[in-house]
């Protein structure tokens, strides 16, 4: 069958239609299923942590170490200085039994205070009414009371400087402050300690004998008060506050 020049063109012409309609449709499906598989990709990938990708972009600082100073050659030992580094446990030892008899000697101070106190008080009922030469009252007993009062006030005394007394020695620096002014005031209250009951004593047997009391006994009473104010004084010197 012949075909007409015109009819050729035509058939051509929708032939070349078809095709690149063809064509286009498979570039737009290409086109589709590549940005579909590019968007599930980017979709399937998880995000970055912001702080691991910071701390993995930022390289570590170096820690700060302190380093241990380095030891002077030049700087003097205890054995250049003629001291030894080990302690001695022959002086601890004195030095503990030095601390623990000072306590003592502390203690018991603090207690002489009452048959003191108690003998001063008493005092007051010791004396006796006098006529003259010649004693006309007072009440023995009390006498008799403040006589016992001060005999035990001396033993106290005497058992408080012994444990002073018998403290090891220690080698100290010069003492200054209440430690010293507690030293000197026994030049005081120690001598007083001792004429006081002798000068008792002499009284004592003055009014038992029914005499006025005369001579050095009368000065019993003006030692006595002397004693006490200075052996408050000291214990105040170096226990003050006050602790038993």
């Amino acid at each position: 069958m012949a075909v007409s020049p015109l009819g050729s063109k035509l058939f051509l012409a929708t032939l070349l239609a078809t095709t690149l309609t063809f064509a286009g449709v498979a570039s737009a499906q290409s086109y589709s299923s590549s940005d579909a598989v590019s968007e599930i990709s980017i979709a399937a990938l998880p995000d970055a942590p912001s702080a691991l990708l910071a701390q993995q972009q930022t390289p570590p600082k170096p820690q700060d170490q302190k380093q241990p100073a380095a030891q002077n050659p030049n700087q003097p030992s205890l054995s250049d200085l003629g001291l030894s580094n080990a302690p001695d446990p022959a002086l601890q030892a004195r030095l503990d039994k030095h601390t623990q008899m000072l306590k003592i000697h502390q203690r018991l101070g603090l207690i002489t205070l009452i048959p003191m106190a108690a003998a001063v008080i008493s005092s007051a009922g010791a004396s006796a009414h006098h006529n003259g030469d010649q004693v006309t009252g007072g009440n023995t007993t009390s006498r008799d009371v403040h006589a016992a009062l001060g005999g035990v006030t001396v033993a106290m005394y005497g058992a408080t400087a012994y444990y002073a007394i018998a403290a090891p020695r220690i080698p100290e620096s010069h003492v200054k402050g209440g430690i010293k002014v507690h030293k000197y005031l026994i030049y005081v209250h120690l001598p007083g300690m001792v004429l006081t009951p002798i000068l008792g004593a002499m009284a004592f047997n003055q009014l038992n004998n029914g005499e006025k009391v005369h001579g050095i006994a009368s000065a019993h009473a003006a030692v006595a008060w002397t004693t006490v104010a200075s052996y408050t004084a000291a214990i105040v010197a170096v226990s003050w506050p006050i602790k038993l």
